[in-house]
């Protein structure tokens, strides 16, 4: 077997930070290869140094066996690589025949006219030929995230990729849409085509790929065999040590009612509604947990909750108090923690040193604060230990957040919220951006505020986070909670087809107000 691409003593420098330290990678032409570690572990940057976007300080990049110089992205693509980012890059109004051949448009009438015709052809030909069910004039707007996916991989087949690179691929698609990609995959594959993914995520590493690089400090740890590993020598070789990779669950007492959403409706930002009548309630001891793909209204649903958004209809209420139209500060002094979605836009202020971003929300509150003056020997005690309990780096409480990465701002942001001893804990994405070393630390506090009987609301897109957390199990799609299951019963199958707007029949379901099930 032949290589497609070798990658030889890759170092790329930025200031201040070595991306990458003299990487070597080698990928077999018609293999699956997944690049996988840690964010901050140097993938990206070492794919973007493939595809030309980026140019190595020292190292050699090899393709079909000859070396190369890719000074942008269009030399990679004439080479015969092509990039599909994790933020697709289509033209919403325009079909897909359009996207496709954007800017190699076929053309008439001596060149002067786009022959419309021509293209919605040759895209249709080119999508049978690996089996892509796709409509070449359909609308890119009217079509799921999915078919956009592939719609991508289209684009760069049409300009004559045999090396496709993609970046986390499946950070916004349903279980079934993942396996759906896998079988794209095995196409492609099978007609000769190379596959490079980035991923995170052990357990698709070890699906969909023939082998995988683990990168870790932007070194080269390791390249395995995804037949002959395991999740856990994975995980160690990602973190570099023995990572506890499935939640030992306490035992927790359900008690009384903590947080209660009442047919709460929500617009978003355009006026449109995005949360539609929803309900449930979280319960003393207990985790409720909410997964759907991406956009389909948990974003709004949070604000709504966490007073950082006005409601349409319905209502809010904490440990039996209405707060559906009080401030964030009153909902923060009633107990309500929070861990947002987006740490850099509503939980850090990005200037600020730690000592102030560990103040954020308690400013008015003892022991911070007292007759309107800010304790700061007491507030920098705070934010020193936050950094020493959760490993944050550099372990310095007068860095600024922008100082740090996003993985460590997450950190700090989780520690500081989980610091409030609230009666609520609103969760949402906790551990988006930190290692598995991390994710494994997160997971047991928010266990262990369950097992003191903290309600806690979790909202993730990752099934394995939010069904091994969870004592029940929400699934939202198109602004509705479509259903309420036992996270322990429900397969992955039939939680896809909900995140997909589908009620198999047979799914384990317990009712909205039910305590929780018997574990």
């Amino acid at each position: 077997m032949s290589r497609a691409v070798h990658l030889d003593g890759i170092t790329k420098r930025f200031p201040g930070v070595v991306a990458n330290d003299e990487v070597d990678l080698t990928v077999e032409r018609g293999t699956v290869h997944a690049l996988l570690g840690e964010n901050g572990a140097g993938k990206t940057t070492l794919m973007n140094v493939l595809y030309g976007l980026y140019q190595p300080d020292e190292g050699r990049v090899v393709v079909d066996g000859e070396a190369r110089q890719f000074d942008s992205p269009r030399d990679a693509i004439d080479a015969g690589v092509g990039m599909i980012h994790q933020h697709f890059m289509l033209v919403d109004p325009m079909t897909v025949a359009e996207n496709i051949t954007l800017g190699n448009e076929p053309r008439k009438l001596l060149g002067l006219t786009v022959d419309r015709e021509r293209a919605d052809r040759e895209v249709r030909e080119l999508a049978d030929r690996y089996g892509f069910d796709v409509d070449p004039t359909a609308i890119v707007e009217d079509i799921g995230v999915g078919v956009q996916q592939r719609v991508e991989i289209l684009k760069a087949l049409y300009r004559g990729a045999d090396v496709l690179i993609l970046d986390e691929p499946t950070a916004v698609l349903t279980p079934q849409e993942v396996a759906d990609l896998f079988s794209v995959f095995e196409e492609l594959t099978a007609q000769g085509k190379t596959i490079i993914f980035i991923t995170h995520k052990l357990g698709e590493a070890m699906t969909a790929a023939d082998e995988i690089t683990v990168l870790r400090g932007g070194e080269n740890v390791g390249v395995v065999d995804a037949d002959a590993v395991t999740r856990e020598e994975l995980a160690e070789l990602m973190v570099g040590r023995e990572v506890l990779l499935d939640v030992d669950r306490r035992p927790a007492d359900v008690g009384e009612e903590r947080l209660r959403v009442a047919d709460l409706s929500v617009e978003d930002s355009r006026g449109v509604r995005a949360v539609d009548d929803v309900s449930f309630s979280v319960r003393a001891g207990e985790v409720f947990g909410i997964a759907g793909v991406d956009g389909n209204g948990q974003s709004e649903l949070v604000e709504a909750i966490t007073g950082l958004r006005g409601v349409q209809s319905g209502g809010v209420a904490l440990d039996r108090t209405d707060v559906t139209d009080a401030s964030r500060r009153d909902r923060i002094e009633a107990g309500m923690a929070y861990i947002p979605e987006d740490r850099q836009e509503r939980g850090l202020v990005m200037d600020f040193d730690l000592v102030s971003n560990g103040l954020l929300g308690s400013q008015h509150s003892r022991p911070y604060a007292s007759a309107g003056r800010i304790d700061w020997a007491q507030t920098r005690d705070h934010a020193e230990s936050i950094v020493e309990e959760y490993d944050v780096r550099p372990p310095d409480a007068d860095a600024t957040a922008a100082d740090l990465s996003g993985g460590n701002q997450q950190k700090f942001v989780v520690g500081r919220e989980l610091a409030r001893d609230p009666s609520v804990l609103v969760a949402s994405h906790p551990t988006r951006g930190v290692d598995v070393g991390s994710m494994e630390f997160i997971h047991d506090r928010i266990d262990a505020l369950r097992a003191a009987g903290v309600g806690v609301l979790l909202v993730s897109s990752k099934l394995d986070e939010v069904t091994s957390l969870s004592d029940r199990l929400g699934v939202m799609y198109e602004g509705e909670l479509v259903d309420v299951v036992d996270p322990d019963a429900v397969t992955e199958e039939e939680l896809g087809l909900l995140m997909a707007g589908e009620r198999p029949d047979d799914v384990s379901r317990v009712t909205p107000t039910d305590g929780g099930t018997d574990r």
